[in-house]
């Protein structure tokens, strides 16, 4: 009976280290620019980055169960705003990241 626990505790844990992880760099489409994409970098050390956003610049990232939060600057018009958006993880795989920001979805892939 020991011996079974131990494997399905193992078995448990391992399929929970299956998890896929949401650091990396996640990308979409820019519309109407075929070819082109962005998107942001989510760190391990809670920092981000823009992809290809000169005016939209990430800082940083938390998570917390299915909420996705970034900081950042958004940049133009001579001025600079700073701003943090929620957003709900509708979606995560190791290919796949959906975000649902209010009524807009947004698909990005991995990088």
């Amino acid at each position: 009976m020991k011996k079974i626990l131990s494997i399905l505790c193992a078995i448990f844990l391992a399929a929970c280290n299956d998890t896929p992880q949401i650091t990396g760099t996640w990308t979409q489409p820019v519309p109407n620019m075929p070819g082109m994409t962005q998107g942001f970098v989510l760190n391990t050390d809670g920092s981000a980055q823009s992809v290809n956003m000169a005016t939209l610049q990430y800082d940083t990232w938390t998570r917390d169960g299915n909420t996705l939060t970034m900081t950042g600057q958004s940049i133009g018009n001579g001025q600079t705003i700073e701003f943090t958006e929620s957003y709900t993880i509708e979606t995560l795989n190791t290919d796949t990241l959906v975000l649902r920001y209010g009524d807009i979805t947004i698909t990005y892939s991995r990088q």
